[in-house]
C-alpha cells in the first residue's frame, strides 16, 4: 500500500511543471488526466501564499472525496496545516467555529452560502480550488451562479477536471469564466455560442434546434485559454510508475463504527478466554469485521442490511471521471449496491461473477472490449484468471480482498499483454478498520488468523 510515509516524498516532474504555472498565474485551468495528481500541487501552491501571509481557502469537490482525496493529502503531504471538512449536516456548524485555513465541502454548499453566509465572510478568503469543475459547467443553474459570485471575489482560483468539455466545447465557458471573469472567452454565454458552434435542425419545428461544435472549435477556445491551463495526460507522464496505486479513504458512520467497535471487543474477548485459538473462528471474525467496514450487517440466514452505501457513490464518481473501468466486489449487497449506482446514473455495465455463465461471460468481455459498456463489475475469484479487459485503465477495489493471489491477478486483468496505456488501481478503505491492514500486507502471505492477532495487538 502506498499511503503511508515517514517522510514528504517529493513531487513529481510533471507536478512541479503545474506548481510552476500556479506559482506564475493567479487564475489557472488544470485539466490533467485522472490520476497524475492534481491535488498535490493545488494545495502546494495555496500554502506557499499562506506562508507568506496569504489568506484561507475554499475546497469545492465532489462528496465521496472530500476527506479522501483532500483531507488525506492535507494530512500526508502537508501535516501541520489546518482543514475542516464542511459535510452538509455539520455545515453551519463548522463555519461558525471554524478557524482552519482551508475549508473543504462539496459542490452543493454554494448554494448553501448564497442563502446563509453573508458576503463579508470570504473577506478572510482569498483562493477557491473547484475540483470537477464541469459541475459548474452550466452557466444558467443555481449552483453555477452561486459559485460565480464567490468566485469574483477571490484572488486566487483554479479549476480542475480530467474531462473539461465531456459533451461539447460549449461546456468550457462557465469553467473559464469561473477563472477569469470571461477576460478570455468572452462575458456572453450567446455570443460565445455563436462564434464556436452552428444550429442543426433536429425537429420539424424552428426551436427544434441543436447547436454543435464548428470543425476546429476546441482547439480554437483552446488556443484562447493556453495561457493559464496546464494539462497532463496519464500515459506521458513518464515520471508516474507504470501501474500507480491509489488510495481513498471513507469514515465510518457512527452507527456502523459501533458495531464495528462491538465486532472488535468479541475478538478480543474470544482470544483472551483462549476460544479464539481456532482458524474457523478467526476467519468467521475476520469476515464479519470486513462485511461491517464495507458498510453492511449479514445475519445468519445470508440476509443483509445496509447501513452505509457511501462506496458505491465514490465507485461512481470514480468511473465517471475516467475512460473504462473494471470494479472488484467481495460480497452480494457491493454487487447490488454497485448495480443500484450505476443505473441510477446511467453508466453501462455488466457483472461478472459466479452466477454468470460462460455465453454471459464472453459477451461481457466482448462488449467492455469494443467500448459498449463503460465497466464491468467482478468478483475477483470468478474474474482473476483468464481474461482479458485491456480496453480498461482503471481497477478499482471496492473493499480489499486479503487473498493475495486474487488481488494480483485481478490486477493483471488491465495491466497485460495488449495495454498501450498507463494504467491505475485504486484502493478504497474504511478508516481505521482491519481494510487498511489488509491493503498494507497484500505483498505478505496472509491469513484471517495472523491478521486479527496482528489487529488485536495494534
Amino acid at each position: 500500500m502506498s499511503g503511508y510515509f515517514k517522510e514528504v516524498p517529493p513531487y513529481y516532474e510533471h507536478q512541479t511543471t503545474t506548481l510552476d504555472l500556479l506559482r506564475k498565474e493567479d487564475r489557472v485551468l488544470d485539466l490533467s488526466d485522472p490520476g497524475t495528481g492534481k491535488t498535490r500541487p493545488a494545495l502546494g501552491a495555496y500554502i506557499e501564499r499562506l506562508n507568506k501571509g496569504g489568506k484561507r481557502c475554499l475546497v469545492l469537490a465532489t462528496k465521496s472525496i472530500l476527506q479522501s482525496a483532500w483531507g488525506d493529502d492535507i494530512d500526508k503531504f502537508f501535516p501541520g496545516v489546518r482543514y475542516d471538512v464542511a459535510y452538509a449536516h455539520v455545515r453551519k456548524k463548522v463555519l461558525e467555529k471554524s478557524t482552519a485555513d482551508i475549508i473543504i465541502t462539496n459542490h452543493d454548499a454554494v448554494r448553501w452560502f448564497k442563502k446563509n453566509v453573508k458576503p463579508s465572510f470570504w473577506k478572510d478568503f482569498d483562493t477557491v480550488i473547484m475540483d470537477e469543475s464541469t459541475a459548474f459547467k452550466n452557466h444558467g443553474s443555481q449552483r453555477s451562479k452561486a459559485l460565480y459570485q464567490i468566485a469574483r471575489t477571490l484572488e486566487f482560483r483554479e479549476c480542475m477536471t480530467g474531462t473539461p468539455n465531456p459533451k461539447s466545447v460549449l461546456d468550457m465557458w462557465h469553467q473559464a469564466k469561473l477563472v477569469d471573469d470571461g477576460a478570455r472567452l468572452g462575458t456572453s454565454y450567446w455570443k460565445f455560442r455563436s462564434a464556436v458552434c452552428e444550429p442543426k435542425q433536429v425537429g420539424p419545428k424552428p426551436e427544434h434546434v441543436q447547436w454543435v461544435d464548428k470543425e476546429g472549435a476546441e482547439y480554437a477556445v483552446f488556443d484562447l485559454l493556453e495561457d493559464i491551463t496546464i494539462r497532463h495526460k496519464f500515459e506521458d507522464c513518464t515520471d508516474i510508475p507504470e501501474n500507480f496505486v491509489t488510495e481513498y479513504r471513507i469514515d465510518l458512520p457512527q452507527k456502523l463504527r459501533t458495531q464495528y467497535n462491538d465486532m472488535m471487543n468479541i475478538a478480543a474477548t474470544m482470544l483472551a478466554d483462549g476460544k479464539f485459538l481456532m482458524a474457523t473462528n478467526a476467519a468467521s471474525v475476520h469476515q464479519k469485521l470486513m462485511q461491517i467496514a464495507s458498510g453492511a450487517v449479514y445475519r445468519e440466514n445470508g440476509e443483509y442490511s445496509i447501513l452505509d452505501d457511501q462506496r458505491s457513490e465514490l465507485v461512481m464518481d470514480l468511473i465517471e471521471e475516467r475512460e473504462s473501468c473494471v470494479v472488484a466486489f467481495n460480497w452480494r449487497h457491493q454487487r447490488h449496491g454497485l448495480e443500484a449506482a450505476a443505473k441510477k446514473r446511467n453508466i453501462s455495465y455488466a457483472v461478472i461473477d459466479g452466477t454468470v455463465n460462460d455465453r454471459l461471460r464472453r459477451e461481457a468481455v466482448e462488449k467492455f472490449q469494443r467500448g459498449d459498456i463503460r465497466v464491468i463489475f467482478a468478483h475477483p475469484q470468478s474474474a482473476g484468471h483468464g481474461l482479458t479487459l485491456t480496453k480498461g485503465t482503471t481497477t478499482i477495489w471496492t473493499s480489499p480482498t486479503y487473498n493475495a493471489e486474487h488481488y494480483k491477478q485481478f490486477n493483471h486483468r488491465i495491466y497485460r499483454s495488449g495495454q498501450t496505456k498507463r494504467t491505475e488501481t485504486i484502493h478504497i478503505a474504511a478508516r481505521d478498520t482491519i481494510d487498511e491492514q489488509v491493503f498494507a500486507k497484500l505483498g505478505d502471505k496472509l491469513t484471517s488468523m495472523q491478521l486479527l492477532l496482528d489487529l488485536l495487538e495494534k
